[in-house]
């Protein structure tokens, strides 16, 4: 195979250009067959829905090569799914699963030389989204839509890869509301982020750690991720109406309960920091990243060593992807090769 001449052992979570994008059309009530182009650009009427109005959604997840050098997935149709429950509510018109899985392997299929290496630490990204392309200028759902899916060859999301990271509690600016959005992945909810986001980056923190709008008592999560912790024998993660479902958690709680610890999803106060021995944000782009400290009014809460990840923390990144690359068998049926070597 003609492996595209990147260094893959040193990528950055960065966009870089591949050979191929597809998208599908929703006009006249109906999908268009899938279109592959190599064009990065698109051309929207000016009053398209998603630039006024927000009708914006996307889902994100990766692609491993195996040992053998085959091609897998992960959790590919949880993903549809999650995007189908993000359109209806945004009033959108939902991407059918099968169109949803048949973009993301022809795209991939398309973009073979840009799957990086088994063992090598990077995988090939894939972003589908969904925008809102029809003109209005009253507030109301678009008639069309457009769904597109590229891919792009990524390293670790946090730079040092597995290390641990610095959380800093935000207290002054909420990401989202119960009620709202926030449970679905829209890309306004990212952007409402990004305040606290960049102000922590500047301060030496990797990311923020939001707490529920009302009481500012209760974890939300992560400004890119879910949150959990270890507490004695249990995996705890928050329960809020304000939480992306993550995907990567709800295997992560699986794995964890067949290493034999006991599952939590609960509100989860902040006055619980001191009493966790391990804690981690979980996510596609992160996957399981340690966490050594979250800052919260001044005070530090470290877990575990400088620098290491805590023992719990290292099996449940080591099984997730394992399986992800196919290292690990995989008992949950979450794989599916979908290019041959």
């Amino acid at each position: 195979m003609d492996r595209a001449d990147l260094d893959f052992a040193n990528l950055p979570f960065a966009y870089q250009k591949t050979d191929a994008n597809i998208r599908y059309w929703f006009r006249d009530g109906a999908w268009s067959e899938g279109e592959l182009t190599a064009d990065e650009y698109l051309n929207l009427h000016m009053a398209a829905v998603c630039l006024h109005y927000g009708q914006e959604i996307f889902e994100g997840l990766k692609v491993f090569e195996r040992p053998d050098g085959r091609i897998q997935t992960f959790r590919l149709r949880d993903n549809a799914f999650r995007l189908q429950r993000s359109a209806r509510k945004l009033l959108m018109e939902p991407v059918p699963a099968d169109v949803f899985c048949e973009g993301v392997r022809r795209v991939v299929l398309a973009n073979r030389r840009f799957v990086p290496p088994f063992g090598c630490g990077a995988s090939l990204y894939v972003r589908p989204y969904e925008i809102g392309v029809g003109a209005e200028v009253g507030v109301k759902p678009s008639r069309e839509y457009l769904f597109l899916v590229f891919v792009t060859p990524v390293g670790p999301y946090y730079k040092a890869g597995f290390k641990p990271v610095r959380l800093l509690v935000e207290e002054e600016i909420d990401r989202a509301a119960p009620g709202g959005v926030g449970d679905i992945k829209a890309g306004g909810n990212y952007a409402a982020g990004m305040r606290a986001t960049i102000k922590a980056k500047e301060n030496g923190y990797s990311e923020v750690l939001y707490l529920d709008v009302r009481e500012k008592e209760f974890i939300d999560e992560s400004g890119s991720s879910n949150f959990f912790a270890i507490k004695g024998n249990t995996f705890v993660t928050p329960a809020s109406p304000s939480i992306l479902g993550s995907i990567t958690n709800q295997s992560v709680q699986q794995i964890a309960r067949d290493m034999g610890l006991s599952v939590e999803q609960r509100p989860v106060s902040v006055s619980e920091l001191p009493t966790f021995q391990e804690a981690g944000a979980l996510g596609t782009a992160a996957a399981v990243t340690p966490v050594e400290a979250i800052t919260y009014r001044n005070t530090d809460y470290v877990y575990g060593r400088p620098g290491q990840a805590g023992p719990i923390t290292t099996e449940l990144y080591r099984r997730l992807t394992g399986i992800q690359s196919g290292e690990l068998d995989d008992p949950y049926g979450w794989t599916e090769v979908i290019v041959e070597s």
